[in-house]
């Protein structure tokens, strides 16, 4: 890992600056793909590594796949497996840092009877919760590692029968990865969810030719087994998690006004900005189009006056990702802002909630955290400080925010984790700085 000093703002931001691909929208365009009958064309597809790994594990699984890149994204062209299904790979699969391609391939591979895949991921990966997905899959008749809690996880494939599963949390990688796990299973496979997580996999695999029943909250999706996947053309927006740390810097810098065209703005992706207008933020949203089940439009962000808020459990699922930034922000909000509910934070790439704590500590800031809530007093006065990443893209991001409202240079370490998911985010910051 390599660290990084970024220096306070040296003037507003200001411009237009596009973001790369959505990475959820990105990881299940490629792994739909490649579980499809006949050849896939995805554009737009973001160039970072996590969709890397997955882009690699499907490979592995015998998916023939072509990849150019572009300024706007990666076009991938992908021949999947379909009715044969996936090969043994004769090695563990690889999923690098992604737990989104862990987690999601977990559901594709367990209905194959007959055939063995030992998934496997870095050493971040390699601490994250698996069993929260081994264990509805379990209850399909999966046969997995009984004693797995995280990676690596061998899975040997087995006739599946279809469940109604209610998800002790809000997870939209569990509730995928049950999903497609019933497109092999016998009957109908339910999925139920306390608060709504990401419908990315409910929204795409129609497009996919794969059909799915969603009732209104408290909300249940539902797939029927034995359907196979059909070749697509998938366009993949801009991601909102990578928008909201231009918005965020936009916030932060006097006299700053930073628009981010075609952003996704799917509502279960778009919590921040809610909370971010309940603070009296600058921002204006403008729906333009669709990108197939993707509601697409442009953010402009500008300079104003913060005030606190209170957020809740329920937004959580809607904002997760989004968390570090937030905080960095409330510290220059006036008043005490909470957020409730975050204890996943602490099951991410690092333990986001103390990491957030003593960086934000580091800086001058006025914090106070518990198991799964976090306060941030503010406005506050930030100072220069050596803040550890710990490998997390979020993290970094959050942190090089922070050090455009700090009165000296930041040194972060493991900088270079932003290559995850914005593998260009300093090439933008520095792109809207006004000398």
């Amino acid at each position: 890992m390599t660290d990084r000093t970024v220096q306070p703002a040296r003037g507003p931001l200001r411009g237009s600056m596009p973001v790369p691909g959505d990475k959820s929208v990105s990881h299940r365009a490629v792994l739909f793909a490649a579980m499809a009958e006949g050849v896939s064309r995805l554009s737009g597809v973001l160039d970072a590594a996590d969709v890397r790994s997955s882009v690699k594990a499907v490979r592995a699984l015998g998916a023939k796949v072509e990849v150019a890149a572009h300024d706007d994204g990666l076009e991938v062209t992908v021949e999947g497996w379909g009715g044969a299904g996936p090969r043994e790979p004769g090695a563990p699969i690889d999923c690098g840092n992604s737990g989104t391609t862990a987690r999601l391939l977990m559901g594709i591979l367990a209905g194959w009877p007959g055939r063995t895949f030992t998934l496997a991921g870095d050493a971040s990966l390699s601490t994250r919760p698996m069993r929260r997905v081994l264990d509805p899959l379990a209850l399909m008749g999966a046969e997995t590692d009984g004693a797995a809690v995280t990676l690596p996880v061998t899975i040997r494939g087995a006739a599946l029968r279809g469940i109604d599963y209610t998800l002790p949390v809000a997870s939209a990688q569990v509730k995928s990865a049950v999903l497609l796990a019933g497109l092999r299973a016998s009957g109908e496979t339910v999925v139920r969810e306390p608060v709504p997580s990401r419908d990315h996999t409910e929204r795409l695999l129609p497009a996919f030719g794969v059909d799915v029943s969603c009732s209104p909250p408290p909300r249940a999706c539902a797939v029927a087994g034995g359907s196979i996947p059909r070749a697509a053309e998938v366009t993949v927006p801009g991601d909102p998690s990578s928008a909201a740390f231009l918005v965020g810097a936009a916030l932060l810098v006097p006299d700053s006004a930073v628009a981010i065209p075609g952003v996704d703005l799917n509502p279960t992706r778009t919590g921040f900005l809610r909370v971010l207008e309940r603070m009296g933020a600058g921002l204006l949203v403008r729906p333009a189009a669709m990108a197939g089940a993707e509601p697409v439009g442009d953010v402009v962000a500008s300079f104003r006056a913060l005030e606190a808020t209170t957020v809740t459990p329920d937004e959580v699922p809607s904002l997760i990702d989004e968390v570090p930034l937030l905080a960095v922000v409330a510290t220059q909000a006036f008043g005490t802002t909470r957020f409730e509910g975050v204890g996943e934070l602490r099951v991410k790439e690092s333990d986001r909630l103390r990491a957030l704590v003593e960086a934000l500590e580091s800086l001058g800031a006025e914090v106070r955290s518990g198991d799964d809530w976090l306060e941030v007093t503010g406005p506050a006065r930030l100072h220069g400080a050596w803040l550890d990443s710990h490998g997390d893209h979020r993290l970094a991001m959050a942190y090089g925010v922070a050090a455009l409202a700090a009165d000296s240079p930041l040194t972060i370490s493991g900088y270079d984790a932003i290559a995850v998911s914005y593998p260009g985010f300093c090439e933008a910051l520095d792109a809207l700085m006004v000398s």
